[in-house]
């Protein structure tokens, strides 16, 4: 069964490690109402592009969303 994105995100957390991915991760993990269920690419895009004042820009979120589907295959 895969993972939602939230519980995969949360394994690239790392306050050492200051990469995109990385800190879109921390910020992500302090984010109380992020969709924590969804596997929805509209839903958690649609999301961070009106709450995700944490995330530099949407392409971060573009590069996770990929690492993602790559990791759940």
């Amino acid at each position: 069964m895969r993972r939602t994105f939230y519980q995969w995100l949360m394994t690239q957390r790392d306050p050492v490690t200051h990469d995109a991915v990385k800190n879109f991760a921390n910020g992500a993990f302090y984010d109380q109402s992020f969709p924590k269920q969804s596997k929805d690419f509209d839903e958690i895009s649609r999301y961070l592009e009106e709450n995700g004042g944490y995330l530099q820009s949407m392409d971060i979120f573009d590069e996770a969303w990929q690492q993602y589907l790559a990791a759940e295959e």
